[in-house]
């Protein structure tokens, strides 16, 4: 059994100083390419996960007015702030936006229609609004809104 499987801390560790030594035919160059682009999907599901939290809660805004509350209001405004920061680390996931988004909604969709016992008929199938009015700090769905 390799050191990979035994020990991944080590191995990354020895890896890392093989790399730095510029010793690369020492290196396990299959794992590493492995690993970095397991890094790489790790950044993509990161940002799938804060924009279906966002769109979970903006989805429960809009369809109970009537619990709007600084918590719904906090969480919103924390994970804007948090995709804005992911996006400016990984600016290369805005090409996969639309992707992303699409594949967050399902999840929003279906954790607002679990967390508020609505009917998943109750909130829109497709995602009603834009990435620019989501990540807009301005920007509060519903007819009666609370700010």
């Amino acid at each position: 059994m390799s050191l990979y499987d035994r020990d991944f801390f080590a191995w990354a560790n020895e890896q890392a100083a093989l790399l730095r030594a510029g010793r690369l035919a020492a290196a396990d160059i299959e794992n590493i390419a492995e690993e970095i682009e397991s890094m790489g999907r790790s950044e993509k599901r990161e940002l799938l996960s804060r924009l279906a939290i966002l769109l979970m809660h903006m989805l429960k805004w809009q369809a109970q007015p009537m619990l709007r509350g600084n918590s719904w209001r906090g969480n919103i405004k924390i994970q804007r702030r948090e995709i804005a920061r992911h996006l400016a680390d990984n600016p290369s996931l805005k090409a996969k936006l639309p992707e992303i988004l699409s594949a967050a909604y399902g999840d929003a969709f279906l954790l607002a229609a679990n967390e508020t016992g609505l009917a998943e008929s109750a909130f829109p199938s497709l995602n009603p609004w834009s990435f620019d009015e989501i990540m807009d700090d301005q920007f509060w769905p519903g007819a009666n809104e609370t700010t």
